[in-house]
């Protein structure tokens, strides 16, 4: 199987908005205290535990506005923490989720049609491996099943 990237958020983005900067809405995040009930921060992609300041964010993960690019909602620690090392494989944090939804797209930012699916959590690596044998695939987004939420990038290694 070959390697697989699995990218949290851009470091200076994220020190940026834990600094009081702009989301991808332009708004300033929200400021809240986790539950621990399941706040994974997205740059780190480890769970904010119970009782931490956490962010929630309006997050674009697209460099640009278009059709394609979906802003949602996402969780970041208050204070700095250290971006997930992408070479590390398949983040711990998330093997808790039975599964996720694993999409494709396209080098110019926009969804492949017939890439997306509902995959076994244990099925990812595989699964992504064998989308990045297509040409017309440039990286991968991870979203939860449930709401659809952003969760990563991956990116052949």
């Amino acid at each position: 199987m070959s390697k697989l990237r699995y990218l949290g958020l851009d470091t200076p983005a994220v020190r940026a908005m834990q600094a009081g900067g702009a989301d991808s809405n332009g708004q300033a995040p929200e400021r809240h205290v986790s539950d621990g009930g399941g706040n994974p921060c997205r740059h780190c992609l480890a769970y904010i535990p119970g009782g931490q300041a956490m962010l929630i964010i309006g997050h674009r993960p697209f460099p640009a506005t278009q059709p394609y690019a979906e802003t949602g909602p996402l969780f970041i620690h208050a204070q700095a923490c250290t971006r997930y090392a992408e070479n590390s494989g398949f983040p711990e944090a998330l093997k808790n989720s039975t599964d996720f939804i694993l999409r494709g797209y396209g080098h110019d930012d926009r969804i492949v049609y017939g890439s997306g699916s509902v995959v076994a959590t244990s099925d990812i690596p595989a699964r992504a491996t064998e989308l990045f044998t297509r040409d017309d695939i440039a990286f991968l987004h991870l979203r939860s099943t449930p709401n659809n939420c952003y969760q990563l990038r991956i990116e052949r290694g």
